[in-house]
Parts: structure tokens; sequence; C-alpha cells
């Protein structure tokens, strides 16, 4: 009886052991699983990463093949460590460095140890290779770029690191991801899914075929092909103009949203972050702390927006029904504030909406200012139905496009004003905030924020979230957060009479020595004063140079926005590269070939190295008799009244 009891024990634990056995390896596995098994090896298959193509469908990224030198931890046997780090080209202190993380990521796992041999390397090791246990050359893409440009939109990848892997399981050691731009936001799209083989070993550690004849091994799948929105052409163009210029651009479609270029200077070829050499190519770019080549300054550079931020004024005061069109302000060659002159450059006299947009007239933009606040009872109220108005053109937010970074800029608000003045309704007041009614106040905008102004503006009213995809593998994406207008709160009736001061900007003003031939457009020039603490003092420079515009005016096609720093004033060097990009999109062709010689050859770059080169400085009060003038030739300097 006691023998049939053992028996019966045994065969129950031995049934027990066999079923839950056979569940685990037929119906109940997972990689780490299988991996546990010393006796079997998973090689790994990355997916050929999506191609990146322009909106005419001309390629800017593809791919190229390299190769990592792979070691999985615990089959490492006793080598010539000096002998093998020759014919890897590294040293022995990072040899011993990445083995070390290796182990930490797993011993069982491939690791890689050297990324991004080319194949020239290649071809030199692959046969040596053999002689080293436990390390094996596996093949990967890496990408391969068809501009010199665009390096802020497009982005770059690198290989994952531990806070990538604790975050996102489907991450290898050695697995690439996207880090800014288009690579970064449209990851998951581009990215693919990798695939794996798994491979049965004998008790030599030899390879004897495939697990489980191949059942369990994945296909990788190829990423998708993306579509953007950037003008290949056009950025290209665009980054030539900004050669030895520091500044952000941005042109913009105003029937969709869709950004047409996004240039920041200085920049760098996106090549260089591609390869062996990306990590210390980088760490010279990014410490670069006096150009910042990685600093987007398109979407992140925020300053005041100067004069073109009056036409936000005048919209509002439209609006609110405190002026109209035929309303006069007299200009003394300049303003008061408390019995202070401030300046104006537009020479004096009686001033109406068109010239004082056309003449940039700071005195008519702070009479404009002052009838808003006149209208409400509170400074407070006028303030928060100010703030109001200005934010629904986009400023003061994140825009809610698909750009990874970026920043919000600023619109100030009456809680601002009581927290620096104190609460009250004489603490403070339009004459107060004056500043705000020439674009030179608490407002601050980045570049893509004042082409979405100026695309509002061009469509009378509404715009759509600017954004920078367009289709997936062929397919057009429909987006209601782009596809859906956004509305102002200025009614449509109010803009023409704005616009016509924009036209005149060129026709008969600030702007009038940057026409193009043939093609209506719509601008506004900006000066801003610009100051920079160095060693905790402040210092006043050279004026930025600022310039909105869109064109054609009654069917617009682009909108955009130049912002270039220490630019001098804004016919000067935005004006300049403003037109000769309009014209550059619409035609496909320069006519004004003095402006784009004097753009091509033309540097800022000592303007740049003045801050750094000891020179003095004074902080002067501003000069505003030369603000807002446009020159034929640069070499002239600006007139003063």
């Amino acid at each position: 009886m006691k023998k049939l009891l053992l028996s019966s024990i045994i065969i129950i634990i031995g049934i027990t052991f066999l079923g839950r056995l056979s569940y685990l390896q037929i119906f109940n596995f997972s990689q780490d699983q299988i991996l546990e098994d010393p006796a079997i090896k998973a090689i790994y298959d990355y997916p050929e990463r999506g191609y990146i193509y322009d909106r005419n469908n001309k390629l800017l990224v593809g791919n190229d093949p390299a190769y990592d030198v792979m070691v999985i931890p615990r089959e490492v046997k006793s080598l010539d460590t000096l002998e093998f780090c020759a014919l890897l080209d590294i040293d022995k202190a990072r040899f011993i460095k990445q083995l070390k993380k290796a182990r930490n990521y797993s011993t069982r796992l491939p690791s890689v140890l050297v990324p991004q041999l080319s194949k020239e390397d290649y071809a030199r090791l692959q046969e040596k290779m053999r002689r080293y246990t436990g390390f094996y050359i596996q093949k990967r893409l890496l990408r391969y770029y068809n501009t010199n440009s665009a390096a802020n939109v497009l982005g770059y990848i690198s290989e994952v690191n531990e806070r990538d892997l604790a975050k996102n399981a489907t991450y290898v050691q050695g697995e690439l991801t996207g880090r800014t731009g288009v690579e970064r936001v449209y990851e998951d799209t581009l990215r693919g899914r990798k695939g794996v083989q798994y491979l049965q070993k004998d008790r030599f550690n030899r390879d004897i075929g495939k697990y489980k004849d191949g059942d369990l091994d994945v296909e990788p799948v190829q990423g998708k092909e993306i579509q953007i929105t950037i003008d290949k052409e056009l950025q290209e163009y665009g980054e030539r103009l900004m050669k030895g210029k520091w500044g952000g651009i941005v042109a913009i479609e105003p029937s969709s949203g869709e950004i047409l270029t996004m240039i920041s200077g200085p920049t760098y070829e996106p090549s260089l972050l591609v390869g062996r050499k990306r990590s210390r190519n980088y760490t010279r770019l990014y410490n670069d702390s006096i150009a910042k080549p990685t600093f987007d300054r398109s979407i992140s550079f925020e300053k005041s927006p100067g004069s073109p931020f009056k036409a936000i004024n005048a919209l509002i005061a439209l609006q609110e029904g405190v002026i109209i069109p035929q309303t006069t302000f007299k200009c003394y060659n300049g303003f008061y504030i408390r019995n202070r002159k401030k300046g104006c450059h537009c020479g004096g006299g009686i001033r109406n909406l068109n010239i004082g947009i056309y003449e940039s007239c700071n005195a008519y933009f702070v009479g404009t200012y002052k009838k808003i606040f006149e209208k409400f009872e509170t400074n407070t109220e006028a303030m928060n139905t100010w703030e109001k108005h200005v934010r629904s053109f986009g400023l003061g937010s994140y825009l809610g496009s698909d750009l990874h970074t970026g920043r919000p800029g600023t619109v100030p608000s009456a809680s601002l004003y009581d927290k620096w003045y104190g609460k009250g309704n004489r603490r403070w007041s339009a004459i107060t905030t004056y500043s705000n009614a020439i674009g030179q106040g608490e407002v601050n905008v980045t570049p893509v924020q004042l082409a979405n102004m100026t695309a509002a503006i061009a469509n009378r009213g509404h715009f759509f979230t600017p954004h920078i995809l367009k289709k997936i593998d062929g397919e057009e994406i429909s987006n209601p957060v782009f596809s859906v207008a956004k509305y102002t709160t200025i009614d449509k009736k109010h803009f023409e009479p704005v616009i016509q001061g924009m036209v005149d900007v060129y026709k008969k003003g600030t702007a009038r020595n940057v026409q193009i031939p043939g093609i209506e457009i719509a601008g506004k020039t900006g000066t801003v004063e610009n100051f920079m603490k160095i060693d905790s003092v402040r210092m006043q420079l050279t004026d930025n140079s600022v310039f909105v515009a869109f064109a054609p005016v009654d069917n617009p096609k682009i909108a955009i926005a130049v912002y270039i720093q220490n630019g001098y004033y804004g016919g000067r060097y935005a004006g300049h590269i403003a037109s000769l990009l309009i014209e550059k999109y619409l035609k496909g062709e320069i006519t004004r070939k003095d402006l784009e010689h004097r753009m091509l050859t033309r540097s800022l770059e000592a303007e740049y190295q003045k801050p750094y080169s000891g020179e003095p400085f004074e902080i002067n009060e501003y000069d505003w008799s030369k603000h807002e003038i446009s020159l034929p030739d640069e070499k002239e300097e600006p007139k003063k009244e």
C-alpha cells in the first residue's frame, strides 16, 4: 500500500511538472523566459526606418547601411584585450566601460560594444571577429540626408539610454530612437518593428539551427514613410540667405497652416549627427554657448515683436469701436509720456490708420492704445479685454502644433501688472504699459507665432494650427487639431483697412525698397531694442530686425515672419530676406538680384562678436529716430530727423 501511494505521488508530481513545462513552452512563453535558457540566442533584425520627403515628394532623409559590434557578456571568454581593442580602433578604457555597461544591462542579451562601423571597417573585421567568442557584427541602417539643411526640423536619432529602456519595454539596448524634430515626434511611425531570430546552441556553444524551427521568430516591419510640409528648395535657399546671421524664419501656407520653411540660424548640417562621430560633434555643437547652433530660434526664440504688433492693436481698437480708419492723432515727431517726449521717425503731422501703419507712427499707436483703455471703467477690465484679443491670434501659447518643442511667448495680463505695481485702478494704466502699443513692452513672441499671427491677418480673421506632417505612406492625414479653423475675436470687416496699410508699407512706406515685381505683398517692418547681460551688466546692442508679410494679398499662398538678431531695422536684413523668400516660393526664381547679392554676401558676425570682444558699450535712451527706416543701400546710415 505504501509502495502504491509513493508511486502515485511520484506519477502525479511528474505529470504536473510535465504539464507545467509544456504550458510554459507552448502556451505561455515570453522573450525573457526564452532568453533565460543559455542554449538560446536572440539575433535582432532592425527594420529600415521610414523615409522622409518634402511637400513636393523630394527625398530629405533615407537610410545607409552600417554595422555594430555586439557583445553577449555571459559568452565572452578570455581574450587579448589590447589586440582586440587595436582591431576595433578603441582604447582599453572604453572597452572596459562598454563591457561593464553591457553586463549591467543584461549578461544574456546582446548589447552594442562599438556602434556604427563603416562598410570599410566591416569588410576588414568580419572574418577576424570569429576568433573572439561572445562578439559578433550586426548590420543596421543609419540615416542618410539628401540635404545639408533643415537639421532643426528633421532632428536626429541616437542610441536608447537607460531612461528610454525603463519607459518603453519594446526597446532593447543598442536600438536607435528619435531625439529631436520630426524624428522624435513621429518616432512610432518612422521606427517600424524590429524582428528577432532565436538560435539553438549545443553544449559546445555552437549554433545548431533555429529554435523551434523558427516558429517563434518575428519578421521586421519597415517604418512608414512620411511626407512633411517643408519645401526643400525654399528651406535650402533660406538657410543660404541666413549664413552669417542669427535668428529665426517661419513661413506658413495660410489656407492650411502647413509650415513651408522653418529656419534657425546659425545651424549645422544634419549629417554631423550620424555615425561614430555623432557624440563628439553633438558635444561640440551643444557646448557652443555663444552661437548656440542646437537652439531652435524658429520656435524657441522669445523676443518683443516690435512694430508688426501694431497691426494687432489697430484691429483691437477697430473691434472695440474706439477708432475708425479715419480717426487721427497728431504726431509731434514723437509723443509725450508724463511730460517726457519719446521719439518717432515718421516726421510728425496728422496721422490716420493707413499712414500710421505704413509710416509706422509710434504716436498714432500709443494714442490708439490709450483709447482702448479709456473705453472701460477700470484698467483691469481694459487689460483683460486687450489680452483676450491678443491671445486669439495664437500669441502667448504653444499653438498646439506637432513641433516637438518651443516656447509659449508672453502676453501680459492685469494680474501681472497688479503683481508688479500693486492692485488698484490708479497703480498702473495705459501710460504705465504704453510700450505694449508699439510691440516693445512685456509682449514676447517666437517667429512661428509671428508667422501664424500674419497668416491670421492674411485670412481675415482665422488661422489653422501650424504643423509639419502632411502624409503617412502616401495617405493624407486628417487631424481636426490642424484642419479646423481657429477664429480670432476680430470681425472680418476690420481687416481690410489694416491690410491696406500693410500693402502701402511696400508701396510707399518703410519697405518700399524691397518690393518684388509682379507680386502684391502686404508687410510690416519692425525694429526691436536689443539688450544682453554680460558679467551681470545690462548692455544695449544693435537692434533686432523684424519683418512679417504675406502674398499675394487677395489669395495668400505664403505668410512669413523673419527675425534677425542685431539686424539693425526691419527693412534692412529681415525685409530683404522675407521678400526674397516670397519671390522664390511664388515664382521659383529671383528677379531682385540686388537684394539677393546683399544677403548672400553680407554677414553680421562682427555684430555677434562685439559683446565678447571687450569693446565698451553704453546704455543710452533708445534712439527712435532710426526706427523703421528702409534704405536702398545699407552702406548709408539711417536718416535722423
